[in-house]
């Protein structure tokens, strides 16, 4: 298998008359597909982290929010809408801080209601190709970021990356991850150092799972081992992905990105960020207005099913934290590579 093809991961599908994804909560051990053919069952997989990363999350809930109004009463508009509204507040309150998910579910509610005129059938096709054109839309995005990111990486690099930003948070490619693969397809001898990301390990268990794949170098350290890293200058650049840009660049990604920012900061690194513009979120202005999911405290108290704290201690897990613009070099879309001054540029991106 080529490297090109070993990069190629799938992790959704629409097949038929319902979503195919790989659970992810099953990886590295397993590779197991699971069919969601209904609304509840997709809100489920997206708050379980089955299904995970933003443009990923966006994806799903597109095919969820055609699930779900697939089957409804076709008598009247108003009646329709007022379940249409319904259906996607539902989706959307299964992970509140990536944008892609509310994102995908207003651009499905504005195609319905620039269509209300006609049947209502109509309607529901309308949704389910307007779902499938967000996921293929995704996978050429992806895929640009990657080819445009190239340019920043030079030969015989040492990346640093956080969580999981491949084919497994996205349509295909990645955002982070796509970079890697295009700058390691362009033979440019890179070596990636993967975070494991804690509470959930998804840079152990998910990202090291895609590199090996994809045949890249690279070397599984803890969370907190990236500071002595960068101290013993064996990081080059630090590369992660976002779930929600505000205007002035202020971006929320996994828990401990902050910390990373900081470290890369003291020691003179470029910390870039790679998202697709829909990522981008122009209606907040500040970062401390983004909404930070707090999940159960049990994801820090146990690996796996194994209890590594006692039961009545209190625990403090939020799933994302929030770096603030100065400490980020530069973003990286599928439109191009965005400098500082990031409010102003980001208005230009968003209406070009």
């Amino acid at each position: 298998m080529s490297s090109d093809q070993k990069e190629a991961i799938q992790s959704i599908e629409w097949i038929d008359d319902h979503i195919k994804i790989i659970d992810q909560t099953f990886l590295p051990g397993r590779t197991v597909f699971i069919d969601l053919k209904d609304v509840g069952r997709v809100w489920e997989s997206i708050k379980k982290l089955r299904v995970r990363g933003a443009p990923a999350i966006g994806i799903t809930a597109a095919y969820g929010f055609y699930l779900g109004i697939k089957d409804l009463p076709e008598q009247n508009f108003n009646s329709f809408w007022v379940e249409v509204e319904r259906i996607a507040e539902y989706l959307n309150s299964s992970r509140p801080t990536a944008v892609n998910l509310s994102w995908a579910l207003n651009r499905l509610k504005k195609t319905i209601y620039a269509n209300k005129d006609k049947s209502i059938p109509e309607i529901k096709k309308r949704v389910l190709k307007v779902a499938k054109t967000i996921h293929d839309e995704d996978k050429r995005i992806c895929k640009q970021i990657g080819e445009n990111g190239t340019e920043l990486i030079k030969e015989d690099s040492n990346i640093l990356t956080h969580c999981n930003t491949g084919g497994l948070a996205t349509g295909q490619y990645g955002t982070a991850l796509s970079i890697i693969y295009h700058a390691h397809l362009a033979d440019k001898n890179i070596h990636v150092w993967v975070d494991e990301t804690r509470p959930l390990l998804q840079g152990a268990r998910l990202t090291t799972w895609e590199l090996n794949r994809a045949g890249i170098p690279m070397s599984l350290i803890t969370d907190s081992t990236a500071g002595y890293l960068m101290k013993l200058k064996k990081v080059d650049a630090v590369i992660v992905g976002a779930d929600r840009v505000v205007s002035n660049g202020d971006t929320a990604n996994k828990i401990g990105t902050y910390s990373l920012a900081v470290l890369a900061k003291q020691h003179d690194i470029p910390l870039y960020v790679a998202l697709p513009i829909s990522t981008i979120d122009p209606e907040l202005s500040n970062g401390d207005d983004i909404p930070i999911e707090e999940r159960d405290g049990d994801e820090i108290c146990k690996i796996g099913n194994n209890r590594i704290a006692p039961k009545d201690v209190a625990t403090f897990n939020p799933a994302f934290d929030v770096t603030p613009h100065e400490l980020i070099t530069a973003f990286i879309t599928e439109k191009g590579i965005v400098y500082p001054d990031f409010k102003e540029h980001f208005k230009k991106l968003l209406n070009s």
